[in-house]
């Protein structure tokens, strides 16, 4: 195998200039019960990667981690013409790329929840943020041994990845970090997560996805809490803002962040590519998973305000608002349960 190719190997450090302001609370009584409650299970459920997740499992990414079908072209002409060697290079391509983005977008997450622990106003919401920032550095641990060890290949931050986690870190407004993050980025990430988790052949990306996972549930529902109170309150000025936000956010999200890169390496032409990819089935399921969780939330924050309601309607996405929230601890519990073995997981 080739040595293995960096991100950036003359600028790996990047400074981002960003103004924020900090907060104390002298007050340590705990009068939210449910972020505690959540603070708790973070506690429990910490674990270790190097322990939990069996190392010597062989990766062959030439032979496919996930099956073929979650490759954008599969099943087009554009696939049919590609050689036995080609399809191989793609596979360990397009899952180079994929968990790349996943190992920048922990790294975003931990940079993000270490500045709403600092900023956020409530004791409890700074002392579960806490064990949030402890997870993101296990995450990027992680998914940095596996691209690094298993992978041997290296994609730098996708660009529409790197505007958005921009947008979020440089923002002075806490709240506006727990909007893009705890709902849009996490809820980005459990879509994709939960896609990997369910349909890996590799054991060990499923056992590593599935863990994640169980950090990322309470992740989304620590934004959820925190944020409900706060944004029913927010004056007309502000709420139409954080919904613009959200649905920028959002349009970006429909979209998908792009694997361009991967065609350009292959020598492929990445526009037909992309078109294939966005109306292919993994596409449908990941738009599925990703606003099912979404659109919800928003609504419960009272951000689906009837001009944002017309908004979600054009972009197709409006009908999910009737879904289930990721709401406090429900989803969190569920992972725990399964991976205890004492209930199956749930259809999607």
């Amino acid at each position: 195998m080739d040595a293995v190719t960096r991100f950036h190997p003359d600028q790996s450090i990047e400074p981002l200039r960003v103004d924020q302001s900090l907060s104390y609370n002298w007050e340590y009584d705990t009068t939210r019960a449910r972020l505690m409650r959540l603070y708790e299970n973070a506690k429990r459920d910490q674990w270790d990667g190097a322990v939990r997740l069996d190392w010597s499992i062989d990766v062959d990414p030439e032979k496919g981690l996930v099956p073929d079908m979650g490759i954008g072209i599969w099943g087009t002409p554009i696939w049919d013409r590609l050689t036995a060697k080609e399809k191989a290079k793609l596979r360990h391509e397009a899952i180079t790329w994929q968990l790349c983005q996943f190992l920048h977008g922990e790294q975003g997450a931990l940079l993000a929840t270490a500045q709403i622990v600092d900023s956020v106003p409530w004791y409890e919401a700074k002392q579960y943020g806490a064990t949030q920032v402890m997870d993101e550095a296990r995450h990027v641990e992680v998914y940095r041994r596996f691209v690094q060890e298993k992978l041997q290949h290296e994609y730098p931050v996708n660009a529409q990845l790197k505007s958005l986690l921009d947008q979020i870190l440089t923002d002075s407004r806490w709240d506006m970090k727990f909007l893009g993050m705890q709902i849009i980025v996490e809820g980005l990430a459990l879509a994709a997560f939960g896609t990997i988790r369910d349909t890996a052949i590799n054991p060990l990306l499923r056992d590593l996805t599935a863990a994640v996972i169980e950090d990322e549930s309470r992740h989304v529902a620590f934004g959820v809490l925190s944020l409900r109170e706060f944004c029913l309150e927010l004056p007309e000025k502000d709420r139409i803002e954080r919904e613009d936000f959200v649905y920028e956010a959002c349009v970006l999200m429909r979209d998908r962040i792009s694997n361009r890169e991967v065609w350009e390496t292959m020598g492929l032409d990445a526009d037909e590519c992309i078109a294939h990819s966005d109306h292919s089935e993994v596409a449908k399921q990941f738009r599925y998973r990703l606003f099912s969780k979404i659109v919800p939330n928003v609504k419960s924050l009272g951000l689906l305000s009837d001009r944002q309601r017309v908004r979600f309607e054009q972009l197709g996405i409006l009908a999910y608002e009737t879904n289930t929230t990721s709401d406090v601890d429900h989803d969190a519990e569920i992972e725990r349960r399964v991976r205890a073995g004492e209930i199956e997981r749930p259809l999607a």
